[in-house]
């Protein structure tokens, strides 16, 4: 949903003022996006993936993985609530505040929806990427795919596509040895 007057950049002084409706509210380039609460599948994804990720980080304490809602503050005009987010040690010693994160996270992943799908792929894939994320995953419930977006040097690279058919394990350079089977995220 996009504001009623896209003349009117807000920002995140007006972000603070939306109501807590249960609904996730964004802005990008201060234009204000209202999503409802998302559907079973996608939570159930969103709870293995944190799952998955956190135990293997109390095995290896190298960041810390945060799961929506959680505002990731780029600017004054770009505050973003990603399904999941990592953040190394370090990183998150630059960018963490009691409130929110205030910076790019290294990792976001974002859970397709019909909703969302197109501005998740579009739209805040170029803000996560102009932003300074090393990594996006956007993760299809609909195609049990995930595309990974990594970051080369002229911002993200191709993505590269995984799926659960073709037995797929998902990895990053961000979680070494961490090594997610793309069935067990897609699991009912």
């Amino acid at each position: 949903m996009k504001p009623a007057s896209p003349a009117l950049k807000l920002t995140y002084d007006d972000f603070v003022l939306f109501p807590d409706d249960g609904k996730r509210h964004e802005l990008i380039d201060g234009e204000h996006y209202v999503t409802p609460s998302p559907n079973t599948r996608h939570q159930r994804i969103l709870a293995h993936l944190h799952l998955a990720i956190g135990t293997w980080l109390e095995g290896h304490p190298i960041g810390e993985v945060f799961f929506a809602p959680f505002d990731v503050v780029f600017s004054d005009f770009d505050v973003v609530e990603p399904d999941l987010l990592y953040l190394s040690n370090a990183r998150k010693a630059e960018v963490i505040t009691p409130k929110h994160v205030r910076g790019a996270p290294e990792l976001v992943v974002e859970i397709g929806s019909p909703g969302t799908r197109q501005r998740d792929e579009t739209i805040k894939r170029r803000l996560y990427e102009r932003s300074g994320v090393t990594e996006y995953w956007f993760v299809d419930p609909e195609t049990e795919v995930v595309r990974v977006y990594g970051r080369s040097p002229h911002g993200f690279a191709r993505a590269a596509e995984l799926s659960r058919e073709a037995g797929d394990v998902l990895t990053t350079p961000l979680l070494p040895g961490l090594e997610l089977t793309l069935a067990r995220i897609f699991r009912e």
